[in-house]
């Protein structure tokens, strides 16, 4: 299957695919067989510059701004049309340089085009208001773009979380350089192809890759950037904010979680498993909304763990182009550092119930579907991202307890509700500190429901018609239009 993807990918910047400009290049691996699959050229400082004036150029251009937002909605619809064109390209691509299953490499594909038709049809609907100030005065307001956005998208699920930052993009006129993972690049060429076969104007969208002490640090302290969209670990995000500080602009921040779903005595306890299992299992637990801790009452924590465990080990473990329930995570550096959190759990006194090891018998980055149990709210594996297939039990008493231990870690992004009463859903939704809440499905919501965090998890909102606001910012026009000022016309 490796033979049937491109074995080396360029730049895209300003309408052309190019090399870099060094001509280094940076090697793809498949985490499920640990062998290299293609490579990429590398983005470094000359290169940034040249995407960076392709996109202001463009922008300056005005070519995208005085187009009919309508006609924007339309180019959208163009893009999103390719992108379903090249569906299954997309998903061996995805399933060899990220782990996903080939259904999950066309999920994302689907979702990217998603992305392009829902900002598409919200590109004429972004509207700005008349102030009234009296007979002498009209007074306006106009969203405006803020001029180029740097894009940095993580490695877990790169196609979708670029799709949705550069869709936003377009549709409000904004133009983009986009950094694509190191360690999982090649879906988001797709994007550049399918911009390029819409008729997208030349630099409005750049796409190249590169490392983020040189490439990505570069792009976000380039003096000709308006804006930033970062997804990735807080101390990256951190990095981030001090360069931008240093310019003054404004970011949008999602930065994980630690995310907690909580299981009251009412609830439907198979349903709950099997919405956990999907939480912290699927792509591997790679996921930044993951469900990574469940929170059950003390009286039935034997019955949950017991089907917890008995899930755990009822899971496929293999590469996702055979439909494996559980798929590598992304790299050995990667699965090193999980299988170290887990080890420093079990010396803590936390007991892996299940899982808990890497497989060492595969020629890939496999971890075990892992639970923890026997946790204190004060061991690292409760309250630090682990990033994989290990989920964590905690107990409580008393609902104040659940969710004081839900909200008792420095993120914010998501939280979960298992229970059949609709009275304490509300309750406890309202007391989770969470960007979103999910009740009895863990992932329920879709592209139309705003994203984003609390706390470390970041601010700003992605998805949703709430992230449009991310991309624009208020002018305001203030015209008198008398002369004297309260008379009437002459005659």
């Amino acid at each position: 299957m490796a033979d049937k993807i491109k074995k080396y990918w360029q730049h895209y910047i300003n309408g052309n695919w190019v090399d870099g400009l060094d001509g280094d290049r940076i090697s793809i691996e498949n985490p499920a067989t640990a062998t290299e699959i293609a490579e990429v050229t590398r983005a470094k400082a000359n290169d940034i510059d040249l995407a960076v004036s392709a996109a202001r150029a463009c922008f300056e251009s005005r070519e995208l701004y005085n187009m009919r937002p309508t006609n924007r909605g339309l180019l959208m619809f163009e893009i999103a049309r390719h992108l379903t064109e090249m569906a299954d390209d997309i998903a061996l691509t995805e399933c060899l340089d990220n782990g996903k299953t080939v259904a999950g490499g066309k999920n994302e594909a689907m979702a990217a085009a998603r992305y392009f038709t829902y900002y598409g049809g919200l590109a004429d609907k972004l509207e700005g208001r008349m102030i009234p100030l009296g007979a002498d005065y009209l007074d306006y307001t106009i969203p405006s773009p803020y001029g180029v956005s740097a894009q940095i998208v993580p490695w877990n699920f790169p196609l979708q979380i670029a799709a949705r930052s550069v869709a936003c993009a377009l549709a409000t006129a904004n133009t983009v350089v986009l950094k694509s993972p190191e360690l999982s690049p090649l879906s988001t060429f797709f994007i550049a192809e399918a911009c390029h076969r819409a008729g997208v104007p030349a630099g409005a969208i750049n796409i190249l890759c590169g490392y983020g002490h040189d490439c990505g640090a570069e792009l976000v302290s380039h003096s000709d950037i308006d804006h930033i969209v970062f997804t990735g670990s807080v101390a990256t995000g951190q990095s981030i904010l001090r360069a931008a500080a240093d310019r003054v602009i404004p970011c949008i921040m999602e930065l994980g979680g630690k995310s907690a779903g909580i299981l009251f005595e009412d609830a439907d306890v198979d349903q709950a498993v099997k919405s956990t299992a999907s939480g912290i299992f699927s792509h591997a637990g790679q996921v930044c909304s993951a469900q990574s801790r469940l929170i059950i009452p003390t009286k039935m924590q034997d019955e949950v763990i017991e089907k917890l465990v008995a899930k755990a080990n009822s899971l496929s473990i293999g590469p996702g182009i055979d439909g494996h329930d559980l798929t590598p995570v992304i790299s050995g550096q990667q699965a090193e550092k999980i299988e170290g959190m887990c080890l420093a759990a079990a010396q803590a006194g936390a007991e892996a119930v299940a899982g808990g090891q890497r497989r060492d018998d595969m020629a890939g980055h496999f971890i075990e579907p892992t639970v923890f149990a026997n946790v204190s709210p004060d061991m690292t594996i409760a309250r630090e991202e682990v990033f994989g297939p290990v989920l964590t039990i905690l107990t409580y008493d008393d609902a104040d307890e659940a969710i004081a231990l839900a909200n008792g870690t420095d993120y914010g992004l998501c939280a979960g509700v298992y229970t059949r009463d609709l009275n304490t859903a509300h309750w406890a939704a309202d007391r989770l500190s969470a960007g979103q809440v999910f009740v009895n499905e863990w992932f329920a919501g879709g592209i139309e429901t705003p994203f984003g965090g609390t706390k470390r998890s970041g601010y700003g909102r992605e998805k949703g018609q709430e992230a449009l606001q991310n991309y624009v910012q208020t002018k305001n026009v203030g015209i008198r239009v008398t002369a004297g000022g309260g008379g009437r016309p002459g005659g």
